[in-house]
């Protein structure tokens, strides 16, 4: 038994001198496993402070025609869509201020009317500041008077505020091609904006009511915002954006890197 108990001595002392060689080892790895998560750490947390300095300033597109809608397609702006943009952005902690860039010639009074309502919902929570492209008129400018600050080029196309209503009329040219259409309807103005025959007196006489209130609304929330004077703008025009810069629809000349910064600055000072 003694020959048995030094062989089971003798195997043990291998079997704690083998497990102690792998020691070195299994630590070297733990080293490397630690220095590597580190490093990865490190990475990740350069690539996040780089990510949040680039996304301290939220840039929106509202591009194309508005209207109401979840879409943004080529050259139409839905109301949902940017006003999620601007929701969103207003309540992204990483997000000190937004910059609206606006390329529209207009659109849908009532899609702007949305859009507004997310901008204020935006303005009420962080610094919101308006760049102008080549177009930002009538609905688009409607919009833009919301901003905290307003930034175009000289030769930015603004203004035009007003509300149009346009009816086409082909009954002359059906007549002389030989066309007819019978309309079966409810009453006397349900397709009194049909292309197919023309508007009577009265008919002209609700359209340009409806016309002349939207105007109203439209121009009067125009003045509560930009302060300016009535006289200067109710023609509905369209002007560069020199001339909207001297009469008060817009603050500040510059593209839309000098919109980031106008909007860093007063982020910074809010």
């Amino acid at each position: 038994m003694g020959f048995l108990d030094e062989e089971v001595q003798r195997i043990e002392r291998s079997a704690a001198e083998a497990a102690s060689a792998k020691k070195p080892g299994k630590i070297s790895l733990g080293v490397i496993l630690i220095a590597v998560a580190g490093i990865i750490f490190i990475i990740v947390a350069a690539g996040f402070l780089t990510y949040s300095k680039d996304r301290s300033i939220a840039v929106i597109p509202l591009e194309g025609e508005i209207s109401t809608g979840d879409f943004s397609i080529d050259g139409y702006a839905g109301s949902e869509y940017v006003g999620r943009q601007l929701r969103s952005a207003a309540d992204d902690p990483l997000v000190e201020a937004i910059v609206l860039r606006v390329n529209s010639p207009g659109g849908s009074p009532a899609g702007a009317q949305e859009i507004i309502a997310d901008l204020e919902y935006a303005k009420a929570r962080k610094p919101v500041v308006v760049s102008m492209g080549d177009l930002a008129a009538s609905a688009a400018y409607y919009i833009s008077a919301h901003a905290d600050r307003i930034y175009a080029s000289p030769d930015t196309l603004t203004g035009s505020v007003g509300t149009t209503w346009i009816f086409i009329d082909i009954s002359e040219w059906m007549k002389k091609e030989g066309y007819a259409v019978d309309v079966v309807k409810s009453g006397d103005r349900k397709d009194m904006t049909s292309p197919y025959r023309s508007r009577t007196d009265a008919e002209l006489v609700y359209a340009q009511d409806i016309v002349n209130d939207s105007f109203e609304q439209f121009i009067t929330d125009v003045i509560a915002q930009r302060h300016v004077e009535r006289s200067a703008i109710e023609d509905g025009r369209i002007m560069r954006g020199q001339e909207a810069l001297q009469i008060g629809l817009v603050d500040e000349m510059g593209n839309l890197y000098a919109a980031i910064d106008g909007a860093r600055e007063m982020a910074a000072t809010r």
